[in-house]
């Protein structure tokens, strides 16, 4: 356990952004229940957390049978223009993520943002990071099949490898708080941290959940990766599934 300790294989962070880097599912629901209201209709808590994790169009759909009359492509620019007028007035950040960043920044951990929100509010939160930390952005606009299918964390780790032929999927944290996005990342084959935010998670020995980013180290994910590597199933025995 000590060679483990003293040997890490962490090379890259994939992070989700709604409801694990930033606290935006407040303001989707917002834009939701406006838009539904405003076609006559109305809109549920219940209704709204099908959504969360969810793609762009996938939820356009749902938003539809509610009662919208726009065509999804609409829709969607609605939301997502309701959504970075609020993000210019304050950007919500989830309790330690700003610190994990950092701190993989400065240990030289590349980082990647894999949301299914689409690039010009993905591009409006990192804006607002003080550094550069995130390498590249793989966004709903730019993948075929959004989660929980694992074609967007495939990509990160396939972009990751160009300039890095020994990176897989193994050396590749996620973090994820939607049940949706944390499929999609195990899926993928990625070690996969989810930590809950909306809505519960179901339990699943395949990923690591913590409450909270809150005082979390580069460290832990480091422990994660070399689970992994030690053939440790799940990687949460080493650290515990919960703390």
């Amino acid at each position: 356990m000590h060679a483990l300790a003293t040997q890490p294989l962490l090379k890259a962070a994939l992070w989700d952004m709604d409801g694990t880097l930033v606290d935006t599912e407040p303001y989707w629901i917002a834009a939701e229940r406006a838009l539904v209201e405003s076609h006559g209709g109305g809109w549920s808590h219940e209704q709204a957390m099908q959504l969360v994790g969810q793609s762009l169009m996938h939820s356009a759909g749902l938003l539809q049978s509610a009662g919208v009359n726009l065509a999804k492509r609409e829709i969607v620019d609605t939301l997502s223009g309701h959504v970075i007028e609020r993000l210019r007035v304050e950007v919500p950040w989830r309790p330690g993520a700003k610190e994990l960043l950092d701190e993989l920044y400065q240990r030289g951990v590349r980082c990647a943002l894999v949301t299914m929100s689409e690039g010009p509010m993905a591009r409006e939160v990192v804006a607002n990071l003080p550094k550069p930390y995130f390498e590249f952005l793989v966004t709903g606009d730019i993948v075929n099949q959004g989660k929980p299918h694992p074609e967007a964390y495939l990509t990160a780790v396939e972009r990751l490898g160009r300039t890095d032929p020994e990176l897989t999927k193994d050396h590749c944290v996620a973090l994820e708080d939607s049940v949706p996005g944390v499929a999609a990342a195990i899926a993928s084959g990625v070690v996969t941290v989810g930590i809950p935010h909306q809505m519960p998670l179901p339990e699943d020995p395949c990923r690591t959940t913590w409450d909270t980013l809150q005082g979390r180290k580069v460290a832990d994910l480091e422990a994660l990766v070399a689970a992994r590597a030690a053939g440790i199933v799940p990687a949460a025995a080493l650290l515990g599934q919960a703390n």
